[in-house]
C-alpha cells in the first residue's frame, strides 16, 4: 500500500491528510541522519528482503532515493568528515576528520542564522526538536552509531527478532586471507549477521522516531529531511566484515562504498522517486547549501550541488551530470563509471583491480590484466589520477 509522506511522518496511517499543503519556506529546517557501516544492500528499500528497515523504507517511499551514492571515503571518521566539509580525504590530511580550520556545514548555516546542533542519539535528537525557536531554521546532525562489533548495546528484543534467520540472500563465504577489522566476526558468520541486523532494525527505530516527532511538532513542511550513511559494510561478503578497512589493502567493493542517500521534502522533493545518477558524499555540502540558499565555501571543492535530481528537476543541458565519481582511503583509491570500475593502489605499484559492474556486480573476477579492457582501465586510471592532483590541497 502507497502511505504518503504526512501519514508517515506524522507517526502512523490513521492521521488524515491535509487538504493543502502548507508553502514551503525559502529556507528550509535541515533534519541530517547520519549512520556509520550502513550500506544500501542492507536496506529493504534497497532490495533487502532478510533485514527489517521499516523506518528507513517509508522514508525512501515518501521520498527520493539516490542509487548510486558512493562514499569518497569509505570508514567512518573521514567519511563523516567528507559528508561535512565536501572535502576529499587528501584535503582533510593524515588525521582524517574535520579540524578546527575545517570549514563545515554547521559553520555555514550557523553564519547564516540558522541554529546548528548535533547529537549522537535519536532520543536527544527529539528532545532537540521540541526546543527549536519558532521562525527560526534549524540544522540537527544525528549521528547514528552502533553499527561496528560488538553490538553489546543491542537490546534483546531486537536479537530475538533474527533468532531464526538464516541470511540465506546474503552470500556471505568464509573469511578472506586478508581479512582485518572484524575477522572474529567470520568464524560464526550467522550468529554475527543476527547481531548485525539486531543493531541495524533498532538504529532503524530511532530514526522512525525522530520522523515522528518532526510530524507531531508541525515541522513537516519546513524541514528537509536526509539519510546517509559514512560508509557501508560488507557483512560477511567477499570473506570480510566491516568497510574499507575489513582488509589489507583496504577494499573499495560495492557493499564498502555504495552507501544509502534519501531526502524527504514536503512539496519539494517528489515522492518514490530513485535517481540513477552517480553522486558522492562530496557533494552533500554543495547540496545542502544551495537548498538553504547559503553559498558554498570558496575552496577547492571537487563537489557539486544534486539539489535539482533530488528535486526531480532537469538538469541545465550544458551542464550534464558526471558520469565518474572516486574515492580514497589509505593506500587504495578507486574510480568509477555506470559499468566499470578501476581500483590503484600504492600509486599503481598494485595490487590493482578492475572490475566490469554489469556483467560482474559481485565483482568476483578481476579483470586488470585482462587485454580486452585495458582501454577501459587506462582512461578511468587516468581520470582517478587527475582527480588526485587537483584535489590534494
Amino acid at each position: 500500500m502507497l502511505v504518503s509522506r504526512r501519514h508517515f511522518i506524522q507517526g502512523g496511517l490513521a492521521v488524515p491528510l491535509l487538504a493543502a499543503e502548507k508553502p514551503v519556506a525559502p529556507r528550509p529546517n535541515v533534519l541530517l541522519m547520519i549512520a556509520d557501516d550502513l550500506p544500501a544492500w542492507v536496506l529493504g528499500c534497497y532490495g533487502n528482503k532478510e533485514f527489517r528497515t521499516p523506518s528507513l523504507d517509508r522514508l525512501a517511499q515518501v521520498g527520493t532515493r539516490f542509487l548510486n551514492h558512493v562514499a569518497c571515503a569509505p570508514a567512518p571518521g573521514v567519511g563523516r568528515a567528507t559528508l561535512v566539509t565536501g572535502r576529499t580525504p587528501m584535503q582533510l590530511g593524515e588525521a582524517g576528520t574535520a579540524g578546527p580550520g575545517e570549514v563545515t556545514l554547521d559553520k555555514l548555516l550557523g553564519g547564516a542564522g540558522y541554529a546548528c546542533q548535533a547529537t549522537d542519539s535519536s532520543a536527544e535528537a527529539v528532545k532537540l526538536l521540541g526546543q527549536q525557536t519558532a521562525g527560526k531554521p534549524f540544522l540537527l546532525t544525528v549521528a547514528l552509531t552502533g553499527l561496528r562489533p560488538p553490538y553489546d548495546g543491542v537490546p534483546q528484543k531486537y536479537r530475538e527478532m533474527y533468532a531464526q534467520t538464516k541470511f540465506e540472500t546474503v552470500g556471505y563465504q568464509s573469511a578472506a586471507a586478508n581479512a582485518q577489522r572484524g575477522r572474529e566476526m567470520l568464524a560464526g558468520v550467522v550468529a554475527s549477521l543476527r547481531q548485525y541486523a539486531a543493531a541495524v532494525t533498532a538504529l532503524d527505530e530511532g530514526v522512525g522516531a525522530v520522523l515522528a516527532a518532526i510530524g507531531q511538532r508541525q515541522l513537516l513542511d519546513s524541514t528537509l529531511v536526509i539519510f546517509t550513511s559514512t560508509c557501508g559494510a560488507l557483512a560477511g561478503r567477499h570473506g570480510l566484515w566491516d568497510a574499507a578497512d575489513a582488509s589489507d589493502p583496504p577494499n573499495m567493493y560495492q557493499e564498502t562504498t555504495v552507501t544509502p542517500m534519501i531526502w524527504s521534502w514536503s512539496g519539494r522533493v517528489p515522492t518514490q522517486l530513485t535517481r540513477p545518477e552517480l553522486v558522492s558524499s562530496y557533494d552533500l555540502l554543495p547540496t545542502i547549501c544551495e537548498a538553504a540558499a547559503v553559498p558554498p565555501p570558496e575552496r577547492n571543492l571537487c563537489g557539486r550541488s544534486y539539489l535539482a535530481l533530488a528535486t526531480g528537476k532537469p538538469l541545465p543541458k550544458k551542464q550534464p551530470w558526471r558520469t565518474m565519481v572516486c574515492s580514497h582511503y589509505g593506500n587504495t583509491d578507486m574510480a568509477r563509471d555506470s559499468r566499470y570500475k578501476v581500483v590503484v593502489r600504492n600509486e599503481g605499484k598494485g595490487p590493482n583491480e578492475l572490475f566490469d559492474l554489469v556483467a560482474d556486480p559481485g565483482e568476483k573476477v578481476d579483470q586488470y590484466e585482462n587485454g580486452q579492457f585495458v582501454t577501459s582501465r587506462d582512461a578511468l586510471a587516468a581520470e582517478l589520477a587527475g582527480w588526485k592532483r587537483k584535489y590534494s590541497s
